[in-house]
């Protein structure tokens, strides 16, 4: 069952998307691409069509993550129900260890917040299955 966002929830994901630089990271590529596309006689508006279809990929393959990582918690919770080792099963080690002190930080808050609002989902949607 989808739960539908809510706008603060869309808002928070613009904002995220606004901190990381996406989309000057997008304004960049795409600025190099019309002037290689202009060298090579190809249509500029093509290049905006491609452009736009990408980012469209890309916001969605990031909602795909959580999903995803909402699904792993759902599997955990499930199988073995609230663990205290869950933030550890959940952690992705590869590239934990290559973060610096304060990045492992950051991740592990953040992977609590995550973790936390998974099971906040999980328990909405099991109490709307049971009644």
């Amino acid at each position: 069952m989808a739960e539908l966002k809510s706008f603060k929830e869309y808002c928070k994901e613009a904002k995220r998307r606004l901190k990381s630089g996406f989309w000057q990271n997008y304004q960049k590529e795409v600025e190099n691409e019309l002037i290689r596309a202009e060298k090579q006689g190809i249509s500029k508006s093509k290049v905006k069509e491609y452009y736009t279809e990408k980012v469209r990929e890309d916001i969605l393959q990031t909602e795909n993550k959580s999903d995803d990582f909402y699904l792993k918690v759902k599997n955990l919770l499930d199988t073995e129900g609230e663990v205290g080792d869950a933030l550890g099963r959940l952690t992705d080690k590869e590239k934990y260890e290559k973060l610096s002190y304060e990045e492992k930080q950051r991740y592990s808050l953040e992977l609590s917040e995550r973790y936390l609002k998974a099971v906040e989902r999980y328990k909405k949607e099991k109490a709307l299955n049971v009644n």
